[in-house]
């Protein structure tokens, strides 16, 4: 009887343990699409907006 409990317990932190992982997995991949989402959204907006530097301006700066 108690090697079945024994095996029913580590079945238990397994499957805790499984649970855990999907839901970290879950959150990186909620969070890869809110990012993914901002980037779009934000993309026009970028744009639309002058460029502060240009590429002269860089290569000036840092030969």
């Amino acid at each position: 009887m108690t090697d079945i409990n024994v095996e029913i317990n580590e079945i238990k932190e397994q499957i805790s343990g499984i649970s855990k992982k999907l839901d970290m997995l879950l959150e990186e991949k909620e969070i890869m699409s809110i990012m993914k989402l901002s980037e779009k959204s934000l993309s026009s907006f970028l744009s639309e907006e002058p460029d502060i530097y240009t590429l002269d301006d860089l290569k000036v700066r840092y030969k």
